[in-house]
C-alpha cells in the first residue's frame, strides 16, 4: 500500500482512505511511505499530523484554508489515551493580531476551519513508542448549534480584546471552548500587534486552540 498521489475527489473517498489506515501504526505508515521516523516528538511535534495528511492526500499545507479546500473539510489528528480522552489541546489556526476590521465570526478563519472536521485519533500515551502508536477510526464532525454558539462567544470575546489592544492581557484561562496562547518555535519570534493606545507593538504570535474538555465531549459522543 502506498500513499495516494492526488487529493480525494469527495467525502466518501476521504473516509475510505482514513478507514484503510485505521489500526495501522505510525511506524507502518512511515515505512510504507518511505519516511524516516523521528526518535521522539520533542522537535517533531507535528510529525504524526503530517504523516496522516500524506496518507489522506491533504493539499492545503500551511495555507489559511481547510486541509481539503475542494471538499470544505479540515483534518485534525488528536492524540488520545486508552479511554479516548485527548492528551493535549488542538491547534486551530493563527490568531491575527492586526487588520481585523470588518471580520465577523461567520467570515473568520476559525469558523472556516471548524465548519466540518475529519478527526483522526492517534494513540498518544508516552509509554507507547512513537512507531508503535496506532491510528484509530476517523470520523466527521461539525459543530451543532450549541457548540457553534460557545465557539462564537469565545472568538468574539478574544477578538475584541485583540482589537482593543489588550493582547497582553489574554491568558489561556479565557474562553470556554476556544482559547488563545503563544504559537511560535521560540520566544525570539515576534509579530505586529496593537497596543493599549492603538500603537503598533511587537509580541509573540498567538494561536487559537480548542480545549481538551471540548474535544473530549466530541470524542465521547462519537465513541460512547
Amino acid at each position: 500500500m502506498q500513499p495516494p498521489q492526488t487529493a480525494p475527489k469527495n467525502q466518501a473517498e476521504l473516509l475510505a482512505r482514513s478507514q484503510r489506515i485505521a489500526g495501522l501504526s505510525l511506524g507502518d505508515l512511515a515505512q510504507m511511505a518511505q519516511l524516516a521516523i523521528p526518535a521522539n516528538l520533542q522537535r517533531h511535534k507535528g510529525w504524526p499530523g503530517m504523516l496522516i495528511e500524506k496518507w489522506l492526500g491533504a493539499t492545503a499545507g500551511s495555507k489559511p484554508q481547510q486541509d481539503f479546500p475542494e471538499l470544505g473539510i479540515e483534518l485534525k489528528t488528536i492524540p488520545i489515551n486508552g479511554f479516548y480522552r485527548p492528551l493535549e489541546t488542538t491547534y486551530v489556526c493563527y490568531a491575527p493580531l492586526t487588520n481585523q476590521s470588518g471580520v465577523t465570526w461567520q467570515t473568520s478563519n476559525v469558523k472556516n476551519k471548524l465548519q466540518r472536521v475529519l478527526w483522526v485519533p492517534v494513540e498518544g500515551d508516552r509509554e507507547i513508542p512513537l512507531a508503535e502508536r496506532r491510528v484509530a477510526t476517523a470520523f466527521f464532525w461539525q459543530p451543532n448549534n450549541e457548540e457553534d454558539a460557545v465557539l462564537q462567544g469565545d472568538w468574539e470575546e478574544l477578538t475584541e480584546m485583540i482589537a482593543l489592544g489588550k493582547v497582553a492581557q489574554i491568558t489561556a484561562r479565557l474562553g470556554q471552548a476556544l482559547h488563545i496562547r503563544p504559537k511560535a518555535a521560540s520566544g525570539q519570534i515576534l509579530t505586529d500587534a496593537i497596543g493599549d493606545d492603538g500603537e503598533k507593538i511587537r509580541t509573540r504570535p498567538r494561536g487559537f486552540y480548542l480545549r481538551k474538555s471540548f474535544t473530549e465531549q466530541i470524542l465521547h459522543r462519537q465513541f460512547n
